[in-house]
């Protein structure tokens, strides 16, 4: 295995420098939340900022999650973009009246007369011995309400690029920032724009199976690649980075390419995102999969103590153990036609 890069930019870095250049870009751009004035946020993703542009605009909110959301939305009607921290995933549960009833439905229910350019910040999911509600990988909550763009970087240049275009962006986005990930590293020159961030990517080509991933897994998959190919398989690694809405054309030509896929989350299974993008797999591939799709996710449990969080989050043993189970001994063999059941 690789290792990890130790120079370059952090993520932590890279979104800090897009807080940075949007505000100094444009002038209705507002950052607040829970300790994200002169202390820099509990991750420091906006440290320096209120000292180079004040706190007209960039400040500390009550802890009052619901009137953080509910005060960027009145602010967004009379045309300010507001960017918002909720300081950990599940610090955002007593907002979700605010987002799923209002931030989600004004412009459908203004006929499109009023756009919400709000970008909710949300440093989600574990991996950094954080108790529970620190720790909850919150996406399919947001996924699964209409309205909604919901992204995650799985890497710094991404962080960079897609907070940008967030921030540009006349949708409400929710912004989930893999915590676990703010200390990972990429040799990146800033200011960078990588494809846009509806479009899933390819972070590496295989031909033997695919993994398709975001957010905080894409590193994990990544490194499970890594250690497949050493062992004579090759695994095309996907990252989908807007779950919502979703736009499957890259997972489903990779798919069709290789006949096998896991998809791989850290938040619990069941229910979970995982099983969107695995329905959406066996819709559309199903005559070129040579085995059922399988999901490989944290346990069905609420979130574990610290200590015992290595049990619960997906490594890259697990995922490999998953693509053992992809049916590798077919019972079709190739007759250039489609496929014979093999004697």
């Amino acid at each position: 295995m690789a290792a990890a890069p130790t120079t370059g930019v952090s993520m932590g870095e890279a979104l800090n420098r897009a807080l940075r250049d949007a505000l100094a870009h444009d002038s209705d751009v507002l950052v607040y939340g829970e300790d994200v004035g002169p202390l820099g946020g509990v991750f420091r993703v906006t440290d320096g900022l209120t000292a180079e542009f004040g706190q007209e605009r960039v400040f500390d909110s009550p802890l009052a999650e619901a009137g953080i959301v509910g005060t960027a939305i009145g602010m967004a009607m009379y045309g300010l973009r507001p960017v918002v921290e909720l300081q950990f995933d599940a610090f955002a549960y007593p907002a979700f009246e605010q987002v799923v009833s209002h931030l989600a439905k004004m412009r459908n229910r203004t006929r499109g007369a009023v756009s919400l350019p709000v970008v909710l910040r949300v440093p989600y999911g574990g991996g950094i011995g954080g108790v529970e509600h620190h720790s909850d990988s919150s996406e399919a909550y947001y996924t699964h309400t209409p309205g909604l763009r919901v992204v995650t970087p799985g890497t710094p240049a991404d962080a960079y690029s897609m907070l940008r275009e967030a921030v540009e962006c006349d949708d409400p986005v929710v912004f989930l920032e893999p915590k676990r990930r703010y200390w990972s590293r990429q040799e990146v020159e800033l200011p960078v724009r990588t494809e846009p961030m509806a479009m899933p990517v390819v972070r590496r080509p295989g031909t033997d199976a695919t993994l398709v991933t975001y957010g905080p897994m894409v590193e994990t998959a990544l490194e499970a690649a890594e250690t497949a190919a050493a062992e004579g398989r090759s695994l095309e690694v996907v990252d989908v980075r807007q779950l919502a809405p979703l736009d499957d054309g890259v997972v489903t030509a990779s798919v069709r390419r290789t006949g096998r896929a896991v998809v791989l989350h850290e938040a619990s299974v069941f229910g979970g995102y995982g099983a969107e993008l695995a329905a959406r797999i066996g819709e559309r591939c199903f005559h070129y999969l040579e085995a059922p799709v399988l999901r490989v996710g944290g346990l069905d449990v609420p979130y574990p103590p610290p200590k015992l969080e290595h049990h619960h989050l997906p490594d890259a043993d697990r995922v490999l153990a998953a693509v053992d189970r992809l049916q590798w001994e077919s019972a079709w063999v190739d007759d250039g036609e489609g496929g014979l059941p093999r004697p």
